[in-house]
């Protein structure tokens, strides 16, 4: 259903999704692009009417969050980018984010190596 979202619906969905959560203001800080706050207001609640944004109310006042689950949001894009890029392939998505030049950590590379033993087909 993201995919369908409107570009600058899609954007503030994202942003929030960063955030984790946020008021109308954080949000719209957050923006690249930022827009006024009627516009953030207006786009958060057309988000929540397609549930995928829900409004908690605080100590603070209004506060807006993801529906699902950050993690769950981010798999859903992360398979949308490995098929529309990398033709399905995660490993040609994990090589290509190896290629950026960042370094590992020695725990993210030891987290990386049982992640790929768990993932590679055992044949019999």
């Amino acid at each position: 259903m993201i995919d369908a979202l409107p570009r600058r619906e899609r954007e503030v969905f994202e942003t929030l999704c960063r955030l984790e959560a946020g008021a109308t203001a954080e949000v719209r800080a957050a923006l690249s692009d930022p827009l006024s706050d009627s516009a953030v207001r207006t786009m958060l609640s057309r988000l929540e009417a397609k549930g995928l944004v829900e409004r908690v109310g605080g100590a603070d006042g209004v506060r807006f969050r993801p529906a699902q689950a950050p993690q769950t949001v981010a798999a859903s894009a992360l398979r949308r980018v490995i098929d529309t890029f990398f033709a399905g392939s995660a490993a040609s998505a994990a090589s290509a984010l190896l290629g950026l030049g960042q370094r590992l950590t020695p725990e993210e590379a030891a987290e990386l190596e049982a992640m790929i033993d768990k993932a590679v087909e055992k044949k019999p």
